[in-house]
Parts: structure tokens; sequence; C-alpha cells
């Protein structure tokens, strides 16, 4: 199916698996982990992205570390039929929108945002709020987070 990664197999899960706990890790490394030469490692990992099962690696930055230690949620409830590609141009450019989707339900979209404190979360949403397509927002704010996951690994057969 075009536009769809590849299927895995159990080696290449493993090889993830070891990617997600460690992206610095060696091809022999790897290798030693799931019973393949460097050279078979570094091949299945260069046909994973080529594939696009695997899309890059990253850094993961402790947003505390950067002082936007504030959390929060907020569904956009938009003026008509707003294109998703519209409001996603828009709010690209609000570096505390750290992640947006648009949802099923009554709200056309759903923000993620980090911010310093709650004075510079509500300066966001004010921003964000005068955006021309935007007819009204609704905010929750993070108390503490139970699950966060950045380690999203293949699970065998799970969910086939």
């Amino acid at each position: 199916m075009p536009g769809r990664a590849a299927a895995f197999d159990e080696l290449d899960e493993r090889i993830v698996a070891a990617l997600v706990a460690d992206a610095r890790a060696s091809y022999a490394d790897i290798g030693a982990q799931v019973g393949l030469s460097a050279s078979a490692v570094k091949r299945r990992v260069d046909r994973l992205r080529a594939s696009g099962a695997i899309t890059g690696f990253t850094v993961t930055v402790d947003p505390a570390a950067l002082g936007w230690t504030t959390e929060a949620y907020v569904e956009l409830f938009c003026l008509g039929w707003t294109s998703p590609s519209s409001i996603g141009a828009a709010l690209s450019k609000y570096p505390e929108v750290t992640g947006a989707c648009t949802i099923t339900g009554e709200a056309d979209a759903l923000l993620h945002i980090r911010a310093a404190d709650v004075q510079h979360f509500e300066r966001v949403v004010e921003q964000i709020g005068a955006e021309p397509f935007v007819v009204r927002t609704r905010s929750v704010i993070v108390l503490s987070r139970l699950v966060s996951r950045t380690d999203i690994q293949p699970r065998g057969d799970a969910g086939r």
C-alpha cells in the first residue's frame, strides 16, 4: 500500500526496540543484542528508513530544563469549515504549541501547549484566540503527568 511503512519482522522489531532504548547504539552493539552482524543491522536499518518505518533519530529534551513547566491542552473551535491545513499553518508560528491534531467531537482541533508559567500560557491562548478563524477555546492545565511515552515500540503480534 503506498505511503505505508513495510511490515516489521521479529528481527526488525528487536532492532527498533534497541534503537528506541538507545538511538546512539552502534550497529555492532545492536547486532550483539539481536544476533546479527553490524553490517546486517545496518542493511535492515537502511531498509526501515527507506520504507518510512523509521522516520528519524532525535534527542528528547525535558521541557522543564528549558523552563517550560506549565503544560496544557486546548480545544480549538473554528469558524464554519476551516481547513486543517489553515489551522496547522497558523499554529506553526507558536513554538509553545508542541502538538496539534484534528479531533472528533465538538471542537475542531486539540492543541498541546508548553509554557514557562500560567501567565505565559494565557498570553499564548489569547494570541491563538485572536486568529481570524478561531471562535473560542477551552483549556485544561495539566496538574501531573501519569503516563508519558516517547519510546513507542513494535509489540510483536499485539494489535494485528
